[in-house]
């Protein structure tokens, strides 16, 4: 075995040769796919990240190299030198690019062998997220992995292009800054020349491309790594990768169009999908009134109804009493689930618990009667009044859910998709883009008993709304918009606060004194008052946005190096423990 390439040089990647180029001597190089021997005669397809060739060790061509072939297997790799030829009439493989011809090798040399891989190096295989996990490098051999990151490769190439053509600037924020109020937790970093002092890793690069608009850059992109210490998810990882802009002397519209612009630049050369502009628009309570979620997937009617006036005086003490309490009474009318079981009812109702609801009431419409527990609490008028409201006809199934707005709405709204999906509402090919707009500024933490942003504290609030910041918080609007995709929310921004008297009302409406503003922000309203210009932008998740792209359900399958959900690298083993070197360093000691 050598590992020196010596004078072979790689000529053609395993992914192009065909008939045109047969009779040409050539070198390949990559990994074994397959070995396979027949009568003497050993094939082994070749592959790279690009694709297959077929290559042959025939004793009667050469049989040193034929001799030397025997020790292969797979993922050994190889380079080979040899002669393209024609395959064998009948042997031709049409599912391979490269499947009319193949080479016949009259030189090889092995750079480096490979123990047996634990699973195949195959899309179509059964193998534990675990074991890929810890096997990463092996498992980005799949051609299913490699396609994926060659797509997010493509799209912030597509990116990159769109922005730098619109006269946006690409500029680098610091991944050590200093922690800040609000937001998910930290990742700290200790400071060994500032001894007890600490970095914070970034969630988001915020207020640094907020100077660089007070700065005077006007138009500023980064594709940006960043970092929350939060529980995660199938759509979360500790660190993480946003499309982040900002843009002076805009407004909503503006930011919009911009970014409708991008979408439509990444699915026409992704997917070769033109897509209509502008996007649809909800306001959040149009949002949440309608669909129940303020992200909703638009691909489906089952619009929820509110029906708190018709029951508020009702003989159902559940829903008379949650209006009474000024809760809500939300319904959701299943058309033509009127066969569904008791028990098909029951698992219903547990996944509504999920989402707090306290009960799940139902109704089933026949064509003589209401069939339900509280079809006899109910007047004649009211339940005239219900049938038009709901949309209620024979063979419908309508639940019921009352309880405070935001238990009923998310409880109903989550329904309302596993209905979708169940019944076969969701065309799974269809991209469905609406932007949200006009979410509360503020809302209240009852764990922490005050006020948080809802986005971030710098999100300004609706002019007209103003004069309500102090006597009326969380009825205040703020200008902020989402961008949602099919039920997942891809973007997110906001104009910004760009004068130092209305950041730090804001501030205040958070429970944040003067003096930790000061502290902790003082950077910032200083900047505001050195002539910041008005300003807004929007961050995408990128790697969210990559997932759909690749139709994949979960983030790791687009991401070269993921975490599990306990934020492990099964590959490497980190996190690690520190050595007490390392901690004596930092001025630091463990405490477990």
């Amino acid at each position: 075995m050598s590992d020196k390439l010596e004078e072979m040089r790689r000529t053609h990647h395993c992914c192009i040769l065909g008939s045109s180029d047969v009779g040409k001597e050539v070198v390949l190089m990559g990994w074994v796919q397959r070995r396979r021997d027949h009568g003497g005669v050993i094939f082994v397809d070749l592959r790279d990240r690009r694709g297959i060739t077929q290559v042959v060790f025939n004793p009667l061509v050469d049989e040193a190299v034929h001799e030397k072939a025997h020790g292969i297997r797979n993922e050994f790799v190889l380079g080979v030198r040899g002669r393209v030829d024609h395959r064998p009439e009948g042997m031709t493989n049409p599912n391979l690019v490269t499947g009319e011809i193949e080479v016949m090798v009259t030189e090889l040399k092995i750079f480096n062998e490979a123990k047996t891989p634990p699973f195949l190096i195959e899309d179509d295989i059964e193998v534990s997220e675990t074991v890929r996990l810890a096997h990463r490098h092996i498992d980005l051999r799949r051609p299913a992995i490699q396609a994926n990151l060659l797509r997010r490769h493509q799209a912030a190439q597509t990116v990159r292009k769109y922005l730098n053509n619109l006269d946006f600037i690409e500029a680098e924020t610091p991944v050590l800054t200093r922690s800040t109020p609000e937001g998910a937790r930290d990742y700290l970093v200790p400071s060994r020349v500032n001894p007890g002092m600490f970095y914070a890793l970034p969630q988001s690069p915020q207020l640094f491309k907020q100077l660089l608009m007070i700065a005077g850059l006007d138009r500023y992109y980064q594709i940006v790594k960043c970092f929350r210490d939060e529980d995660l998810r199938a759509d979360r990882q500790p660190e993480f990768t946003q499309i982040d802009l900002e843009m002076s002397f805009v407004g909503e519209e503006d930011v919009m169009a911009v970014a409708e612009g991008m979408m439509q630049s990444l699915f026409s050369n992704i997917l070769d999908l033109e897509l209509n502009t502008p996007f649809d628009r909800l306001t959040y309570a149009e949002a949440v009134g309608r669909y129940g979620l303020d992200k909703p997937d638009v691909r489906f009617g089952l619009e929820l109804a509110d029906v708190s006036d018709i029951v508020a005086a009702s003989g159902f003490k559940v829903f008379s009493g949650a209006v009474e309490k000024g809760g809500v009474v939300k319904a959701l009318n299943a058309k033509g689930c009127i066969d569904f079981s008791r028990k098909e009812i029951d698992d219903l109702t547990a996944l509504t618990a999920v989402y707090r609801a306290k009960g799940l009431a139902w109704i089933k419409v026949r064509e003589d009667a209401w069939q339900s527990p509280i079809a006899k609490f109910f007047t004649d008028e009211e339940k005239t009044a219900l049938a038009g409201r709901i949309d209620m006809a024979p063979g419908d199934l309508v639940f019921f859910v009352a309880d405070a707005p935001g238990v009923a709405n998310e409880a109903l709204g989550h329904l309302r998709n596993h209905l979708g999906s169940r019944l076969g509402h969701i065309d799974e090919n269809e991209f469905r883009f609406v932007w949200v707009t006009e979410f509360p500024l503020l809302e209240y933490d009852e764990s922490e008993k005050r006020y948080q942003a809802l986005h971030h504290p710098f999100t300004a609030p609706l002019e007209e709304d103003y004069d309500r910041l102090e006597k009326d918080p969380l009825s205040v609007r703020s200008r902020a918009y989402d961008l949602v995709l099919n039920g997942s929310e891809i973007g997110g921004g906001s104009i910004r606060i760009h004068q130092r008297e209305l950041q730090e009302r804001v501030l205040s409406a958070l429970g944040i004194s003067a003096e930790v503003a000061e502290e902790k922000f003082g950077f910032l309203l200083s900047a505001l008052e050195s002539g910041a210009p008005p300003h807004g932008g929007i961050a995408f998740g990128f790697d969210r946005l990559v997932a759909l792209l690749c139709g994949q359900r979960s983030i790791r399958e687009v991401i070269a190096f993921p975490k599990t959900q306990k934020a492990a690298c099964l590959l490497t083993g980190a996190p690690s423990a520190a050595t007490k070197a390392q901690l004596e360093e930092l001025s630091l000691r463990m405490m477990l």
